[in-house]
C-alpha cells in the first residue's frame, strides 16, 4: 500500500490513476500524515449473482407449464 500526501495526489492524480488500475493496489492520500482518503481499484459487481432477497422467493408451481383448456378464460377458448 502506497500513500502520498494531498499535493503530490493532486499533482499527478491521472499517474496515480493509471497505477491503480495496473497493479490493483490501493493508495493511501493524507493530509498532514493522516489518512484522509483511499484510492481503490474499481470492482464491479456480479451480474450473475442474484439479488439476497430473490433467495427467499419460492414458487410452488412450473411457471412454463402449459395451462389447460379449463384454465383459459373463456373468451379466448
Amino acid at each position: 500500500m502506497k500513500t502520498v500526501n494531498v499535493h503530490e495526489a493532486k499533482t499527478n492524480f491521472s499517474s496515480l490513476l493509471a497505477q491503480v488500475a495496473a497493479s490493483n493496489e490501493r493508495i493511501v492520500i493524507c493530509r498532514n500524515g493522516e489518512p484522509i482518503a483511499d484510492l481503490v481499484p474499481h470492482r464491479r459487481k456480479s451480474r450473475i449473482r442474484p439479488h439476497p432477497k430473490l433467495s427467499g422467493i419460492k414458487i410452488g408451481y412450473d411457471p412454463v407449464e402449459s395451462l389447460s383448456t379449463d384454465e383459459w378464460p373463456r373468451a379466448i377458448r
